[in-house]
């Protein structure tokens, strides 16, 4: 059975757009590390549009010594697009209509990780079908202060994760993993009259 997982370079504000103006800084050997690791154990790649686009127009030219480049560009990629005509990048599916049921499929027919990179209106979409299994949130010390969020203001209903793991690089850099609940936020008044009933008893 597959898993859908979020992995996602952020700030200490919440930006993702423009990695490459912040996150080189902070290379360590750790983390490269983790990544290496992390795509290794990858299955297949599940992205949006954008994300998609850019990363074929540069991954397939890319080479290097430990196989990073290989792994991105031989692993199965799908896209969840509904204007998409043409995904050429190498073996790459396009998921339009019935994507929920598709991604689904999706998940019974892949032994592993399916990775998402960046996509938050996707990321926004999957959590919102709760299909999305784990988040992995690298957390940069840089406050970029302008730039695209995974969630902006109202972009995502009210929802709790369960904090599954954390890691610490020598660059500074913390990696949050996240599991959702598929919950709610607790109703406060709620939440206050039951503490203060059981309290009480």
């Amino acid at each position: 059975m597959g898993r859908i997982v979020l992995s996602v370079f952020t700030t200490l504000d919440g930006v993702i757009e423009n990695p490459h103006e912040w996150a080189f800084g902070f290379v360590s050997e750790d983390s490269m590390q983790a990544g290496l690791d992390q795509i290794r154990a990858a299955r297949a790649l599940l992205l949006g549009r954008v994300t998609y686009e850019g990363f074929a127009a540069s991954w397939p030219s890319m080479t290097d010594e430990a196989g990073y480049a290989d792994a991105m560009n031989t692993l199965p990629k799908y896209v969840v697009s509904t204007t998409l005509t043409e995904a050429t990048w190498n073996n790459s599916t396009i998921i339009g209509v019935d994507a929920a049921a598709r991604i689904e499929a999706l998940k019974k027919e892949v032994d592993g990780d399916i990775l998402v990179f960046g996509s938050a209106a996707l990321v926004r979409w999957l959590l919102s079908e709760n299909l999305l299994d784990e988040m992995r949130l690298a957390v940069y010390p840089v406050l970029a202060g302008r730039g695209a969020r995974l969630f902006d203001d109202d972009s995502a209903d009210p929802a709790t994760l369960r904090l599954a793991g954390t890691q610490a690089f020598s660059s500074g850099v913390v990696l949050l993993t996240y599991e959702p609940t598929g919950e709610g936020l607790a109703d406060p008044a709620a939440a206050r009259r039951a503490a203060e009933a059981n309290a009480g008893g």
